[in-house]
């Protein structure tokens, strides 16, 4: 892949038209680097719940396998509740990349602790069980909420930018933070109104925009010739799939 355009599918898991602008993931473009969309057709219009992001987690699976069958070569879960993420790495052999885990991550390395900023306070469990999965328990702050919902975040931004910014600074003064990960890909592009009121307080942190690093990690594993273990992550058996005739898997490597 040295010489190669690497291609990289954000799919949204919600039905919501227009929510996720193909020219702001177009900007996130870069020699070598194409970067593609798509977004399921059946499920929640935002994902604010373990039950939304159940309910969307069958299409975005179709979605994933659909992008490796089109020769795609890396994909990212267009939420941070990374629905679909281990079901879609049995799928497929290309890597799939979750922003929440992925984030997290890169978070820890990047400061000792670090809080996540997100939308709703009732998401609060799922990233603590996101970070206990990934390992990272001890290094998750705080979760705080800026408590506007996903598909209003941009009814009035520059609010939302305000409360990013009172949050973050409670997040690092209160809770100990010494990084910053966004709680919802819905606040893609906030990073740098974020850190630049931040900086105005004297606090100088790092603040991990989800998307946008997704997409670089993943266009480094693959350079890297990297997926996810098939250990770890299995083909699924072939049995009866009964009301899903739209999820083909692919053949099993012969390895397997």
């Amino acid at each position: 892949m040295q010489d190669s355009v690497v291609e990289i599918r954000v799919v949204s898991p919600i039905v919501t038209k227009g929510f996720r602008k193909v020219a702001d993931l177009r900007a996130l473009e870069y020699p070598g680097i194409k970067v593609s969309h798509s977004q399921i057709t059946a499920g929640p219009g935002s994902i604010e719940s373990e039950f939304e992001a159940a309910l969307s987690v069958p299409g975005t699976i179709a979605e994933v396998i659909k992008a490796q069958n089109e020769g795609v070569h890396a994909i990212i879960i267009d939420c941070m509740g990374d629905p679909g993420l281990r079901p879609s790495r049995e799928a497929v052999t290309i890597p799939v990349l979750g922003p929440c885990e992925t984030g997290m991550h890169l978070a820890a390395m990047l400061g000792h602790r670090f809080s996540v900023l997100t939308v709703m306070r009732r998401l609060r469990a799922s990233f603590e069980n996101t970070a206990a999965v990934a390992g990272l328990s001890t290094k998750l702050a705080s979760v705080r909420s800026v408590d506007i919902p996903v598909l209003e975040l941009e009814e009035d931004l520059d609010r939302t930018k305000a409360m990013l910014i009172k949050e973050g600074i409670r997040a690092v003064e209160e809770d100990g933070a010494e990084a910053l990960v966004f709680g919802c890909t819905g606040l893609m592009g906030c990073a740098f109104a974020l850190r630049e009121g931040l900086l105005a307080r004297g606090i100088d942190v790092p603040v991990v925009d989800p998307i946008p690093a997704a997409i670089s990690v993943a266009a480094a594993l693959v350079r890297s010739n990297l997926a996810h273990s098939k250990l770890t992550f299995p083909q699924p058996p072939e049995k009866q799939l009964l009301g899903y005739d739209y999820i083909h898997l692919p053949m099993p490597l012969a390895a397997e």
